[in-house]
């Protein structure tokens, strides 16, 4: 997955363009917004956390130039809690992996209100995954993991119930890349906004041969927000990801096996050495 090139042009979600290569100017505080009354509904006991990780976005993200500055009067609105209300969706106890996670969005408000989703932040640079590990570390999010790398790169050696993405790619690409994370009868939930309709009647065929089921587009958040969230919601099968998926899963299986098997030999074998006179 090229989220390197892909994640560095999300419009108004984890980078700024025109703060590529220099140093962002930083906004003072007071922009934020006062802490909507929805976000104490979303986060309940972890509100606070909450708080602090939108601080940091305000301040070290636009820094670093994860988020962009004339983002930050609304990150409540439309990133904080427009990702938190995909908790919505998920299972109790579920594992979930943020595809192309950037700044953390959706994978850190989802963990925040979902403190019994195990979270995975999936993203390829350095510069991101060193902002994501100082932010788990500081808000002490026990159920989140980050990981840096590629999701084609994790296929067969991570499965996970929900996969999430929020401006990575077109959905056609983004499935090809998140399907495969899934186990069985699995779901990826894509925010997607206005395009959403238009994206799944583009993807429809190239999901069914990533071993998807259904598909819909749903709102969450409804009720709760001014504007709710608007999600590609795509159910897997018995085989996500569709042939080649399950072939590369099968291939790091038995390498795996293999590597034990080696591994266990060479005890016995250094174990089983008699010592010469």
């Amino acid at each position: 997955m090229d989220t390197e090139s892909t994640a560095a042009g999300r419009p108004g979600a984890d980078v700024d363009p025109d703060a590529e290569g220099r140093a962002a100017e930083v906004p003072e505080l007071d922009v934020l917004a006062e802490a909507p009354a929805a976000a104490r509904e979303v986060f309940g006991d972890r509100f606070d956390a909450a708080v602090r990780y939108t601080e940091l976005l305000a301040t070290a993200g636009v820094r670093r130039g994860l988020i962009g500055p004339r983002e930050v009067p609304r990150l409540w609105d439309r990133h904080v809690l427009n990702c938190a209300v995909l908790a919505e969706l998920l299972p109790s106890g579920s594992t979930l992996c943020d595809v192309g996670s950037g700044a953390g969005l959706p994978g850190i408000p989802v963990a925040l209100a979902r403190p019994d989703v195990s979270v995975t932040l999936l993203e390829p640079l350095l510069r991101r995954t060193t902002f994501l590990e100082e932010v788990v570390r500081e808000l002490a999010l026990e159920n989140v993991t980050v990981l840096r790398g590629r999701a084609e790169e994790m296929v067969g050696k991570l499965a996970v119930d929900v996969v999430t993405a929020r401006a990575v790619a077109p959905l056609d690409r983004l499935a090809g890349w998140g399907l495969p994370l899934l186990r069985p009868h699995g779901q990826m939930l894509a925010l997607k906004g206005d395009s959403a309709e238009q994206e799944l009647a583009d993807s429809r065929a190239g999901l069914a041969k990533l071993g998807a089921v259904e598909w819909s587009v749903i709102s969450v958040g409804e009720g709760t927000l001014e504007t709710s969230t608007r999600v590609v919601q795509v159910k897997a099968g018995e085989s996500p990801g569709g042939v080649k998926a399950a072939t590369r899963r099968a291939k790091v299986a038995r390498a795996g096996r293999n590597a034990n098997a080696n591994a266990k030999g060479g005890e016995r074998g250094r174990g089983g050495r008699r010592r010469s006179r």
